[in-house]
């Protein structure tokens, strides 16, 4: 059996103590630049790697930040799931992915979680209860709502201005001379979804305009579905506010199979501007939805609360900016 290099093997070639190799590689203390050196090629020889478990069980923390996402039929989170995990490799994390079936994460979730001793979590498309979130707290734990505005001050989120970016997408839509629109809405219990409507919606009330909802699931079917309902019913208006891309993409298909010609006869604008928002066959106006931006902002919380955890909570929401393309 091929024998596996430990600590003590280390220790014993550099002709130090066991304890200097820990306090260099698992609990980055200080030690003489003499004795490390005298480790650290010790090391190399042996081609020894540090037991990240070990480490977690002398620090009682992991260089792993767990990341908690539902929606991965959106292709907004795998985009977000990739640029989170390139960021916190620069870094020197890994990243521990957990996948909830439900809108509300479970308590399989949370004990998964705490059972690799995470540095942090990120709660992306998910909610979650308070007393869940205690677990989290009594073993300081920094935790960060993603794409998500809470309704309390109890932890920290970060998100896109959704209300401001719904606001602004209504206005574009009257310099165009339009006043008739709808909203295509997501998921009814989520922040992004809420703003986006209510900002378009005050716009549109001040505007004395003509308004209509639509409920979708924030799925493309959910919006070929949706519009194909409203083109039965004989009433497409000439504008249409959709709540994210890939529902947008549904509609653009259903007006598509109906000749309804984009953008003479309907105008359409989605949000967060996937890559498929760009593609030929769609060329989507979109708002685009901050990423880098609200990724260092959650990254900078996350490593400062790490390193030193106070429990700080804060809404912290970032400006995003529309994407003119041949939908409008």
């Amino acid at each position: 059996m091929k024998h596996t290099v430990t600590a003590k093997d280390v220790a014993k070639l550099a002709g130090v103590s066991q304890s200097s190799v820990s306090r260099v590689f698992f609990e980055g203390a200080k030690v003489s630049e003499k004795t490390r050196a005298k480790i650290m090629a010790a090391a190399e020889e042996l081609g020894y790697r540090p037991n990240e478990f070990a480490r977690s069980l002398i620090t009682n923390r992991t260089k792993i930040i767990g990341i908690v996402m539902k929606g991965v039929h959106n292709p907004f989170y795998p985009q977000v799931l990739k640029q989170f995990a390139a960021a916190f490799k620069e870094k020197g994390y890994s990243m521990l992915f957990v996948h909830t079936n439900n809108d509300e994460i479970e308590a399989e979730d949370v004990e998964t979680l705490l059972n690799y001793n995470v540095a942090g979590v990120i709660i992306t498309d998910a909610v979650m209860a308070l007393n869940v979130g205690e677990e989290f707290k009594k073993n300081k734990i920094p935790l960060v709502f993603f794409n998500r505005k809470l309704n309390s001050d109890e932890f920290y989120s970060v998100s896109c201005n959704n209300l401001d970016a719904g606001r602004k997408v209504a206005q574009y839509f009257f310099d165009q001379g339009i006043a008739e629109m709808a909203y295509i809405a997501g998921d009814a219990d989520t922040s992004t979804s809420r703003d986006r409507q209510r900002g378009f919606q005050e716009v549109l009330k001040q505007k004395k305009a003509a308004y209509r909802h639509f409920s979708a699931d924030y799925t493309y079917n959910g919006g070929y579905t949706t519009a194909m309902q409203m083109i039965e019913e004989g009433n497409t208006p000439p504008a249409i506010f959709v709540a994210n891309d890939i529902m947008a993409l549904g509609v653009l298909d259903a007006l598509k199979k109906n000749s309804i010609q984009v953008p003479e006869q309907t105008k359409v604008i989605g949000f967060d501007n996937i890559e498929m928002a760009s593609w030929p066959a769609y060329q989507l106006t979109t708002w685009e939805q901050p990423i880098d931006e609200m990724i260092e902002a959650t990254l900078a919380y996350l490593l400062a609360e790490i390193a030193e955890y106070t429990g700080a909570a804060e809404t912290f929401e970032v400006d995003g900016h529309l994407i003119e393309r041949s939908t409008t």
